[in-house]
C-alpha cells in the first residue's frame, strides 16, 4: 500500500493543486512530485523502477510544454502518451524481441502455458491502448469540462485499471485452477529465460 500511494503521489498532488488553483499550478506540482520521487529514491538508495523513469520523462516533457506554451493540450495528452508507450513496450518486446514482459514480471508467481502468457501480455496492451483513446475522448471531444477531465484522469482511469486487474485476476484464477485440475504442473519461468 505504501508503494502504491508513493507511486500515486504526483497524481494526488496534481488533483489537490487543481482544486485549489488551476491546471498550470497542478502541472507544476505533478512535475515537482515526480522529480521529488526520483530524488527520494536516490537518497534512500532504493531501486528506481523503469516505470518511474518513464513517468518522469513523460511528465517533464508534456508538463514542461504545458507551462512553456501555457497550453493545457500537452498535459491532457500525457496519460495517453504514457499508456500508449506502455502498450508499445509490451507489444514491441513480444513481437520484435520475443520477450513476454508480463511473464518476466509475474513468471515467478504464476505458472501459465505460453498461449496464456501471450494473451495476458496482449490484453494489457489492448487495455492501455483503449484507456489512452478514452482519455483523448474525454479531454478533447468537447463534451466534458476541464474539471471533469481532471476527475476522469485521477479517478476514472484508476477505477478502470482496478476493474481490469480484478477481471485479469479472475481469469488467471480460473486458468490456474483449470491448469491444476488437468494435472499440468508447469514450473514457473526460469529467471534465465530471455522471455
Amino acid at each position: 500500500m505504501k508503494k502504491f500511494l508513493f507511486d500515486l503521489f504526483p497524481l494526488i498532488l496534481f488533483f489537490v493543486a487543481f482544486k485549489f488553483a488551476d491546471i498550470y499550478v497542478a502541472t507544476g506540482a505533478a512535475m515537482a512530485a515526480a522529480i521529488g520521487q526520483i530524488l527520494w529514491l536516490r537518497l534512500t538508495h532504493r531501486a528506481i523502477e523503469p516505470t518511474h523513469w518513464i513517468n518522469l520523462s513523460v511528465i517533464v516533457i508534456f508538463g514542461g510544454a504545458t507551462l512553456l506554451f501555457h497550453d493545457d493540450t500537452f498535459i491532457k495528452w500525457k496519460p495517453t502518451v504514457l499508456y500508449w508507450l506502455f502498450a508499445g513496450i509490451l507489444l514491441g518486446a513480444r513481437l520484435f524481441m520475443g520477450r513476454n514482459l508480463m511473464r518476466r514480471l509475474m513468471g515467478d508467481k504464476v505458472a501459465l502455458p505460453e498461449a496464456a502468457w501471450s494473451r495476458l501480455n496482449d490484453s494489457w496492451a489492448v487495455f492501455f491502448i483503449a484507456s489512452g483513446a478514452l482519455n483523448l475522448y474525454v479531454a478533447f471531444s468537447g463534451r466534458f469540462t476541464e474539471a471533469q477531465w481532471v476527475n476522469f484522469k485521477v479517478f476514472g482511469l484508476m477505477i478502470l485499471l482496478l476493474l481490469f486487474v480484478v477481471v485479469q485476476s479472475v481469469w488467471l484464477g480460473r486458468h490456474i485452477q483449470a491448469d491444476h485440475t488437468s494435472g499440468n504442473t508447469q514450473a514457473p519461468a526460469n529467471s534465465n529465460d530471455p522471455s
